[in-house]
C-alpha cells in the first residue's frame, strides 16, 4: 500500500550518502521535499538535482529542507553530490525498502522492454510529518523542479 497525500511518513528513511542513519523526527518543525528519483548521474536526474541546488536558498527561507533517494549505493550517491555540488543529503536505498513504502518502486516500460524501477516522484511533507503534495511521472518538470515546488500553495 503506497504513502499517499495525508499519510504520516515513516520514522526511519534509510541512510545517506555517509553511512548516517536519517530519521523522520530530524525535520520535525521543518517542511520536507523528499524526492524519488530512478539514477544518480542520468540526465533528468541530473537536470533535477541541479534545480534543486539552484533553487535551494529561496527554498530554504521558505522553510524547506530537501531529501533525495534513488536506490544507488552510498559511494554513487557521494561521487554524485561531489561532481554536482549538491547542499543536500541523498539516501542509499539499496534494499528498495522505502521506494516500495512510497509506492514509487513500480514497472515501467522503455523501447518496449518491461522492467522495475523508481517512478520520480516528489513528496511535500509539512513539519508535522504528513504528506500536503506529491508530484509524479511527468508532472515533475525535471529542469525547473524548484520553482514547480516554490509555486505551491498551501493553506
Amino acid at each position: 500500500m503506497a504513502l499517499e497525500i495525508g499519510d504520516k511518513i515513516p520514522e526511519l528513511l534509510g541512510t545517506d550518502q555517509d553511512g548516517k542513519e536519517i530519521k523522520a523526527s530530524d525535520y520535525v518543525g521543518k517542511k520536507l521535499i523528499l524526492y524519488f528519483y530512478p539514477k544518480d548521474n542520468t540526465h533528468g536526474c541530473t537536470a533535477q538535482a541541479c534545480s534543486l541546488k539552484d533553487g535551494n536558498a529561496e527554498l530554504m527561507k521558505e522553510g524547506y529542507q530537501i531529501l533525495g533517494v534513488s536506490v544507488d549505493s552510498e559511494t554513487s550517491h557521494q561521487k554524485f553530490i561531489k561532481k554536482f555540488n549538491l547542499p543536500f543529503p541523498l539516501i542509499a536505498d539499496t534494499d528498495k525498502k522505502l521506494v516500495e513504502e512510497f509506492g514509487v518502486w513500480q514497472e515501467k516500460t522503455m523501447m518496449g522492454r518491461k522492467y522495475m524501477g523508481t517512478v520520480r516522484t516528489t513528496f511535500v511533507i509539512d513539519e508535522k510529518g504528513e504528506i500536503i503534495h506529491k508530484i509524479s511521472g511527468r508532472a515533475v518538470n525535471t529542469k525547473a523542479h524548484a520553482d514547480q515546488i516554490l509555486e505551491l500553495k498551501f493553506d
